[in-house]
């Protein structure tokens, strides 16, 4: 094969809509002090900056979620070998999990898990932090390091404020570039919380031993089934709609479908449940291109699919992510319901019901797709 470059990536992801701008390829160029690629808008797919310095290596273009030229050898090394006979990957075991920190339970988006096991992380020294996300309103989310309790808090974005937020914010997208981050921590050994196609870009840096790579010491998947983005002019049509107001939505959350708490006008919270397809508008398109709903690649997989309300599913995939998960479990971090064959039966196969829907998207929007 000959040698790829950035203008390739161009050609073949960026031209035909598919770019995840997970940030991979501005990672690697960033890491060099070359500064031939960046993200001019965050919201659009990364850019040459000075192209005439690009080395053509083709480091970018192996990277790529969108490529992936390095898919035999992840699959190897994660033991996975295809969708149809494993529909949610490799997994050493499957868990409905709950924080024991009251805090992290009322905050969090779940059960409060994966904040819980990063705090864990943190306070025996087995990194100096996290890349989390951060969200500053309904559908705006950022990445930000975390190294403390308070700030694990504040990431879990279970209070919102967002009037201020309304007038300064024109796009929106609970997308966050958390691999661009990675660059401002590379002397740090880091957690990062991040959604499959960040993952597989990490566990391709990985696998060429590329920097900012080697600061990873553990990854923590989401499930992702679509990730959503649109503009302040959409707002209106939005809460029509749906009959909802941004500044009263409290906290979303995702399981069979979206939920949004809403504020409690004194008579109660409020609960909407909105079914996926009803917000295809909303949708960044490049998840279209995604087939990966529960993190096959990651270390230890978290969504709320499966579990009851104030439970996180877990799923131990590595060797690491399980020895990880049974330490925070002999350190009494979280504790685990009580699941019968039966019950886990019942968890993978809703589980693995949404990632075969996500595959059929993919399979369907690529056929379309010039």
């Amino acid at each position: 094969m000959d040698t790829k470059s950035f203008q390739d990536l161009i050609k073949e992801v960026h031209d035909r809509g598919i770019c995840q701008e997970c940030g991979g390829c501005v990672s690697f160029c960033s890491s060099a002090d070359y500064n031939i690629i960046g993200f001019k808008d965050q919201y659009s797919p990364p850019e040459y900056i000075n192209k005439e310095k690009c080395l053509e290596c083709g480091i970018c273009y192996y990277i790529c979620p969108q490529t992936h030229i390095l898919d035999d050898s992840l699959n190897n090394t994660y033991r996975f070998s295809d969708f149809p006979s494993m529909l949610i990957g490799y997994y050493e075991d499957i868990y409905s999990c709950q924080a024991i920190d009251k805090e992290f339970l009322e905050y969090g988006t779940d059960g409060g898990v994966v904040n819980s096991i990063i705090n864990y992380l943190i306070e025996k020294k087995k990194v100096d932090g996290a890349i989390v996300s951060r969200t500053d309103a309904p559908f705006s989310r950022e990445a930000t390091f975390a190294d403390n309790k308070p700030d694990l808090i504040r990431s879990s974005g279970a209070k919102l404020d967002i009037s201020p937020q309304l007038d300064e914010i024109q796009k929106f997208s609970t997308y966050t570039h958390s691999i661009p981050e990675l660059n401002r921590f590379k002397f740090k050994k880091l957690a990062v919380v991040a959604t499959p196609c960040q993952v597989y870009t990490i566990r391709c840096m990985q696998d060429l031993g590329v920097t900012p790579s080697e600061n990873i010491e553990i990854t923590l998947g989401l499930f992702c089934y679509e990730n959503f983005f649109f503009e302040k002019s959409q707002i209106e049509k939005f809460e029509k709609d749906f009959n909802i107001k941004f500044t009263d939505i409290k906290k979303i959350n995702i399981k069979e479908d979206v939920i949004f708490k809403l504020r409690d006008d004194g008579i109660g919270e409020k609960i909407i449940h909105i079914p996926f397809n009803h917000l295809k508008n909303y949708m960044r398109v490049a998840c279209n291109a995604c087939n990966d709903f529960t993190n096959i690649y990651a270390d230890i997989s978290f969504g709320g699919l499966g579990s009851s309300d104030k439970y996180t599913t877990v799923i131990t995939r590595t060797e690491k992510g399980k020895n990880l998960f049974s330490q925070v479990i002999d350190a009494g971090i979280i504790k685990c319901a009580d699941l019968n064959s039966s019950k886990k039966k019942n968890m993978i196969e809703l589980i693995s019901q949404f990632s075969q829907s996500k595959i059929k998207r993919k399979e369907e929007f690529m056929k379309n797709l010039k």
